[in-house]
């Protein structure tokens, strides 16, 4: 199943991600460090990224697009 949805959860150094298919169960928990982030989304099909609102979410937002 291909993951359509990820919840990103922004930190400091240490961020959380959790990946979900068009049903619902989950694809993928990951504990990523802040250098990680960018390739491990760039190996990952298209899908919906929800963050919270951080002072660098936008900076992720426009880094992840």
């Amino acid at each position: 199943m291909a993951t359509v949805r990820v919840g990103l959860d922004l930190a400091t150094n240490v961020f959380q991600a959790h990946g979900v298919d068009e049903h619902g169960a989950v694809t993928f928990k990951k504990q990523l460090k802040r250098a990680q982030v960018s390739a491990f989304f760039a190996q990952l099909p298209a899908a919906v990224v929800g963050m919270e609102d951080w002072g660098g979410a936008h900076h992720w937002a426009r880094s992840l697009r």
